[in-house]
C-alpha cells in the first residue's frame, strides 16, 4: 500500500529526517510509530501526506509515486492524515464538521455518516453543537470521524489519544482496534505500551532516523524499548 524509502526531509536548512525506509502493506492492520518528542515522527506523516516535499528518496502509495501527486490526491486515493491538533472548524458544527470531511466522497455523504455516528454515539448527539464547544474526548472523536468521512483506505493518526485523561485514552485506542478492523491505521503515539499492543508491524524512530523495526510484540520485548520508553 505505501513504500518509503530513502526518504530525506528538510525545513530549510535543517533536516528533520535521514534515510527513512518502511512498509505498509495490505495485510497490515495498525503500523505503529514511536520514537521521543522532536523525532519526526509528525513530519513524516506530514510528507507522507504531501504536506511537506522530500529533499531526497520515494514515496509511492498504492503503486504511485506520491511526487506526481497533489495533497487533495493523496486523499482521493485512499490516504488521511488526522493530525495532532485535530484542526476541527471550530465554529462549525459537527455535522458540518463530518460534511467537510467528506469533500471527495460527497455522493456516499449520508451514508458514510451513518457508518461514523454508529462508531461515535456521542457525534450524533452533538450534531449541531459546535466543534470549539465539544469536551476533548468528543473532539478527538470528531476528527477521526470526520477522517473517516473520506472512505480511507489508510488513516494516520498522530497523537490520537494527546492530552485525553486515561479513561478516555483508552476508549480512544478501543475505537481504533475496531476502526483497524476496515481501515489499515497508521498510529503515532507516545503511549508506547498500548500503541505496540496494537501493531502488526512497528518502527522505532529517533533522531529522524529508523532505529530499530519489527512487529509490535518484538519491540514490546526489546531491551531498548523497554528501558527507554516503557520504564515506570
Amino acid at each position: 500500500m505505501i513504500t518509503v524509502r530513502d526518504l530525506d526531509v528538510h525545513y530549510g536548512d535543517l533536516q528533520v529526517l535521514w534515510d527513512v525506509s518502511l512498509d505498509v502493506r495490505d495485510d497490515d492492520s495498525v503500523v505503529v510509530i514511536v520514537g521521543p518528542n522532536g523525532a519526526g515522527k509528525t513530519t513524516l506523516l506530514k510528507t507522507l501526506s504531501g504536506v511537506l516535499t522530500p529533499t531526497d528518496g520515494e514515496i509511492r502509495l498504492f503503486d504511485t509515486p506520491t511526487s506526481t501527486l497533489s495533497a487533495s490526491d493523496i486523499v482521493r486515493r485512499g490516504f488521511v492524515h488526522v493530525p495532532e491538533k485535530r484542526n476541527l472548524f471550530g465554529d462549525l458544527s459537527v455535522y458540518e464538521n463530518l460534511r467537510m470531511g467528506s469533500y471527495t466522497q460527497r455522493d456516499d455523504f449520508e451514508a458514510t455518516r451513518q457508518e461514523v455516528v454508529e462508531m461515535f454515539p456521542v457525534l450524533e448527539e452533538r450534531r449541531d453543537q459546535k466543534a470549539s464547544t465539544l469536551s476533548g474526548g468528543e473532539q478527538q472523536m470528531l476528527a477521526i470521524g470526520r477522517g473517516l468521512m473520506a472512505k480511507p483506505k489508510v488513516l494516520a493518526l498522530d497523537e490520537p489519544s494527546g492530552a485525553l485523561a486515561p479513561q478516555l485514552a483508552e476508549r480512544v485506542f478501543q475505537k481504533i482496534d475496531t476502526i483497524s478492523d476496515d481501515v489499515t491505521v497508521i498510529l503515532v503515539e507516545q503511549h508506547v505500551d498500548q500503541a505496540l499492543g496494537l501493531a502488526d508491524r512497528a518502527y522505532l524512530l529517533e533522531n529522524g532516523r529508523i532505529a530499530t523495526e519489527g512487529t509490535g510484540r518484538e519491540l514490546l520485548e526489546s531491551e531498548h524499548v523497554r528501558e527507554s520508553y516503557l520504564s515506570g
